[in-house]
């Protein structure tokens, strides 16, 4: 094995299309381009991610971000020794748009090519921003997904608990729209609650009453939904005060819950006593400020180093995909056949949380 590995990572899992060069050495790893081609416009005017509108946008895009990444490496195709891929989990046509793009890549160059878990790629993220050794605790908190995993090796995971409906991500998104507010929801949310009332609504805090670190919103969010109603019934409308309390109260009680079951996820991974406890965070909700100050408290309470790599790292890109595609030829995992999958759970051992169907387990 080459002491030093150069490869191109691509991302089209929901709706960032993203390419990105990293190369891993004895001299240290760099991210040598990263590109990310969003679409928030494309999707303005339905208050969410439309997966035809997605995949026609992946398509247009893909092989444009490949071209800049490399052009911003400096380095042309054959320059590289492998090319890494999201295979799933996400939106289908998606998916398959990075992965045809990636397959006629690799064929035409001759090099490897590695099928990533959009799940894995995040998860193993602090081990490219810190350098941090394994096991790990990880929370995944983004649109999309929710859950606490023990990272153990490149593709070892156990996962401690998970949403079993809306993930924190997809709340703040539906809030915003029931508020009128733009997307996406999570920094519209925020900005709207540093001027509202966090204690004027009374909104519950799903799954406190039961043991273990499983999360529940979507119940969070039909509360807002009836608190809402309520005012306009009354008032005839919301004001501007009304909407800021509203979205206050919706965040304070996310970062509770959060707070809370990731409390309960580090008692369980603290008691594996490992060497350097590691509390990592990412996910698009990882901006969230309340929340990382929520988490951030909790850890040093608890003496576990607490991380959240930065935000173009923690939400979707393709810099993660090239890492996690490094860590596979190091821990000596070979590149084999793949398919693009819709699900893809990352530890396959436990039980599915949202259920499952002909295409496997959802989360």
């Amino acid at each position: 094995m080459r002491d030093t590995l150069t490869l191109l990572g691509i991302e089209s899992s929901c709706d960032d299309t993203a390419a990105a060069v990293v190369r891993s050495g004895p001299a240290g790893t760099q991210i040598l381009s990263s590109v990310v081609a969003g679409q928030t416009e494309l999707h303005a005017d339905f208050g969410g991610v439309v997966p035809e509108i997605a995949a026609r946008a992946h398509a247009e895009k893909v092989d444009l971000c490949v071209e800049e990444a490399l052009s911003q490496a400096g380095l042309p195709l054959g320059a590289l020794d492998a090319i890494a891929v999201t295979a799933g989990p996400g939106l289908i046509g998606g998916v398959l748009s990075g992965v045809m793009c990636a397959r006629g890549l690799a064929a035409g160059a001759g090099l490897p090519l590695i099928a990533v878990n959009h799940l894995a790629g995040h998860a193993l993220t602090p081990r490219l921003t810190d350098g941090i050794a394994f096991p790990y605790l990880m929370l995944l908190v983004s649109g999309g997904h929710c859950q606490f995993l023990a990272v153990e090796e490149v593709d070892r995971f156990t996962r401690l608990g998970g949403t079993i409906d809306d993930a924190p991500g997809e709340a703040f998104d539906k809030t915003a729209k029931l508020l009128g507010l733009p997307q996406p929801g999570g920094p519209a949310v925020e900005a709207e609650a540093a001027t509202g009332d966090p204690l004027r609504f009374a909104f519950p805090r799903p799954l406190l009453d039961r043991p273990g670190c499983d999360l529940s919103f979507s119940g969070l969010k039909t509360a807002l939904l009836r608190a809402r109603n309520t005012l306009v019934a009354e008032q005839g409308g919301i004001t501007r005060q009304d909407r800021a309390d509203l979205c206050a109260g919706f965040q304070a009680a996310v970062r509770d819950v959060l707070a809370e079951k990731s409390r309960r996820a580090l008692a369980r991974y603290l008691a594996l006593r490992p060497p350097q406890p590691v509390f990592a965070l990412a996910g698009g909700v990882a901006a969230n400020r309340a929340i990382r100050a929520a988490l951030e408290g909790l850890c040093q309470g608890h003496g576990a180093r607490f991380i959240a790599p930065p935000l173009a790292l923690c939400t979707d890109n393709a810099a993660m995909i090239a890492w996690a595609g490094l860590e596979q030829i190091r821990a000596g995992i070979p590149p084999a056949p793949f398919a693009a999958r819709p699900r893809w759970p990352l530890d396959e051992r436990s039980p599915a949380l949202i259920g499952s169907g002909r295409k496997g387990a959802k989360a």
